[in-house]
């Protein structure tokens, strides 16, 4: 379970910031809007960033920005690495735009840095940098 303080930075992609349209698999249709965050797999096993496939603990966190656009809403660590308990990434809990809507929110681009700081072990702070 991350620790009150932990923090990593993770440096958006196409990807990220198209999710719902840039990809790689046709599993779905285009969906505009959608975004996410990158756990690189050392910061999910350093911090113990878990998923759904994990018992130990829930898989979402309480998360805010730090502008304010986004306050007291659900991330949920998803997807998984190697060690398949490990999440891959940060979503929406139940709204795959919600990080899409901060990202066009912020004109976030390819190269944009975003600290994620964990302000409690359940809570996150999400900056620009």
């Amino acid at each position: 379970m991350p620790n009150t303080g932990d923090l990593f930075i993770t440096t958006l992609l196409q990807a990220h910031l198209e999710w719902g349209e840039y990809r790689h698999t046709n599993s779905r249709g285009i969906i505009i809007g959608e975004g996410y965050l990158q756990i690189p797999a050392n910061v999910a096993y350093e911090f113990e960033i878990t998923n759904n496939h994990s018992a130990i603990r829930s898989a979402e966190y309480d998360f805010s920005t730090s502008d304010g656009y986004i306050v007291n809403e659900k991330l949920l660590a998803a997807g998984n690495q190697h060690r398949v308990e490990y999440a891959k990434q940060f979503q929406g809990s139940g709204n795959l735009k919600l990080l899409g809507n901060w990202f066009s929110h912020i004109d976030a681009q390819v190269g944009d840095q975003i600290q994620i700081r964990f302000i409690s072990p359940t809570e996150i702070l999400l900056t620009r940098l």
